[in-house]
């Protein structure tokens, strides 16, 4: 059984999204602000969220991040077509993805569907290395868990998804629509803001010195790379 929240303050909206996502395997929560999202993302094991960003008591821009202090599980945004900026912001902080408001079902049950079977199955079944290991960064795919330098690294399923991606492929240079087309899987609309958005929480992540990367590294005009062996 998969348990999603959905986190909006409009009746109507929470009403229409639990029509969207009526599914046996699905048992829906729903909360009306931030801070109820909060409360039952720490109660229950949530796998997947779906948080409106304009909310009085907490917005959904301040709730992702305390979720995102203890969770990695996929986050989606609700947004107008207005609130541009707070999409960026919302990537910045964490989101995984954003469906903008009036909704369409079937984008909705797709995209919630699409960031389940990438959390829920992360890497599962492929034929890949089960360990990749370059310099400091170790990746484990059995436990899907990111060290820097012996230290975890809590990242986001797309933030995972983009550095295996890379470290898989050491030396290779990617542009944004070839990660995004490959992270994503859907036609690379946006991918130049979007994967530069996860390019740099990553890089502050895992880099001693975020402006001066010594793993993922930009080639100007072409796109990004992981540092291959390079001595560090």
């Amino acid at each position: 059984m998969v348990n999603i929240l959905i986190c909006d303050d409009e009746t109507d909206i929470v009403n229409a999204l639990k029509i969207y996502l009526s599914d046996p395997e699905y048992t829906l929560f729903t909360a009306a602000n931030g801070k109820e999202a909060v409360e039952i993302t720490e109660n229950n094991e949530i796998h997947l969220i779906l948080m409106d960003i304009m909310m009085p008591v907490m917005d959904g821009i301040t709730a992702m991040a305390k979720i995102r202090e203890k969770h990695n599980l996929p986050i989606i945004l609700l947004t107008a077509k207005s609130e541009d900026t707070d999409k960026i912001l919302g990537l910045n902080v964490g989101a995984d993805d954003y469906i903008t408001k009036p909704f369409n079902p079937l984008e909705v049950s797709a995209r919630v569907r699409s960031q389940l079977r990438r959390y829920l199955k992360l890497g599962g079944g492929s034929a890949g290395q089960e360990v990749l290991s370059i310099g400091g960064i170790e990746l484990n795919d059995l436990s899907k868990e990111v060290t820097v330098d012996g230290n975890p690294v809590s990242l986001t399923p797309k933030e995972y998804e983009i550095l295996k991606f890379l470290m898989s492929n050491p030396g290779q240079v990617f542009s944004p629509k070839e990660i995004y087309s490959t992270v994503w899987k859907e036609k690379p609309y946006g991918a130049d803001n979007t994967v530069a958005v996860h390019i740099r929480h990553l890089r502050e992540k895992l880099e001693i010195d975020p402006a001066d990367p010594r793993y993922i590294k930009v080639i100007f005009g072409q796109g990004y790379k992981f540092e291959k062996g390079r001595a560090l």
